[in-house]
C-alpha cells in the first residue's frame, strides 16, 4: 500500500521568518506519527501545507500520492486546533453541513451528543465540541487522520477514550498524523518527529529519541529551595512530583550552582525522559548555527 504522506525538504517563509525549514517526513497506512515541538516550532504550518491550505516555497509534498488538492482533502479527516466547527450552528446542523461538504449521506448525531443535538455548538462546552469535531473527521471514512492538538483542554478520561478511537482507526489501516504537547500522548505514537524552530531535529521511536541521553536528578531536603535556585540560575529545571530534575546541562554545573547557594544535595545522572530528551535536542539545535 502506498505512503499516505510524503514531505520532502519543504520550506515555508513568512517574510524574513522561516516557519518550516527543509522538513521531511512520511506517514504509512496504519501508522500513528506524532509531530512534537513547542509553540512556534512550525507544526501547524507544515500541516496546512500538507493539506494544500498554504503553499510551500521549496520542496515537495504528496498527499495520497498526489499534490494536495480538494480531491485528496476529501480523503482526509482533519481536526484543526480551532476544531473547524460553526459556533452559531447547532450540533445537528454541523453534522448536516459536514456531510454536504464532503458529499456523503447525513449520519445520525453521535450518541453521546444526542442530548445537545439542537444546542448551538458555542454553548456545549469544549469537551463536547472536541468529540463532535472528531466524529465529523471520521464520518466520511478517511484514509488519513490529521489531528492538530486534538485533546487540548479535554479531561484525562476523555483523552483516553479519544486515543482508543485513534488506535482503532490505525488498526483498520488509517494513517494518523497528530500534534500534541502531552508526553503521555507522544508515547501512544508508533513514530515521533520532533520539530524545533522550523526544523526536524530528531525522528524515531521514543527509545530512539531518548537513547543514551541523561538528565540530572537532585535529591535534597528542601526541594522548593533547590528548584528556586536552579530556576533562578536559568537552568531547565523540572519537577516530577517533588523530584527535581534538570535537562540538557552537565551534572557539575548543577553541583556548582547548588554549592554557591549553600545547598547540600545528592546530585546524580539518570536516564532522560522523553520530555527531557526533547529539551536536550532543542537546546542543541539552538546552539547550532
Amino acid at each position: 500500500m502506498p505512503e499516505l504522506v510524503r514531505v520532502e525538504h519543504v520550506t515555508r517563509r513568512f517574510g524574513a521568518h522561516v516557519a518550516v525549514d527543509d522538513v521531511s517526513l512520511s506517514v504509512e497506512p496504519g501508522e500513528i506519527v506524532g509531530l512534537l515541538g513547542a509553540n512556534g516550532a512550525g507544526k501547524t504550518t507544515l500541516i496546512r501545507m500538507l493539506l494544500g491550505l498554504t503553499t510551500a516555497d521549496a520542496g515537495g509534498l504528496r498527499l495520497l500520492g498526489r499534490v494536495p488538492d480538494r480531491s485528496t482533502r476529501r480523503q482526509v479527516g482533519y481536526v484543526p486546533q480551532g476544531l473547524g466547527l460553526y459556533d452559531d450552528l447547532t450540533v445537528r446542523e454541523n453534522v448536516v453541513f459536514a456531510a454536504q461538504a464532503y458529499g456523503y449521506d447525513v449520519p445520525e448525531v453521535p450518541t453521546e451528543l444526542v442530548p445537545v443535538a439542537d444546542t448551538l455548538v458555542g454553548a456545549i462546552g469544549l469537551g463536547r465540541q472536541r468529540r463532535l469535531a472528531f466524529a465529523l473527521a471520521l464520518a466520511h471514512r478517511p484514509a488519513l487522520l490529521v489531528l492538530d492538538e486534538p485533546t487540548s483542554g479535554v479531561d484525562p478520561l476523555a483523552r483516553a477514550r479519544l486515543w482508543d478511537r485513534v488506535h482503532a482507526q490505525a488498526e483498520a489501516g488509517v494513517g494518523v498524523l497528530v500534534t500534541t504537547h502531552y508526553m503521555s500522548e507522544a508515547q501512544q505514537c508508533d513514530r515521533l518527529v520532533l520539530m524545533s524552530h522550523g526544523r526536524v531535529v530528531a525522528a524515531g521511536s521514543e527509545d530512539e529519541l531518548t537513547g543514551s541521553t541523561t538528565a540530572v536528578a537532585v535529591d535534597a531536603g528542601s526541594w522548593q529551595r533547590v528548584f528556586a535556585v536552579l530556576d533562578a540560575a536559568g537552568l531547565p529545571v523540572m519537577l516530577a512530583g517533588r523530584a527535581v530534575r534538570v535537562a540538557a546541562v552537565p551534572r557539575d554545573l548543577v553541583e556548582r550552582v547548588l554549592h554557591d547557594a549553600g545547598l547540600a544535595a545528592d546530585v546524580r545522572d539518570v536516564p532522560a525522559t522523553l520530555e527531557e530528551a526533547m529539551v536536550a535536542l532543542d537546546t542543541e539545535r539552538a546552539r547550532t548555527p
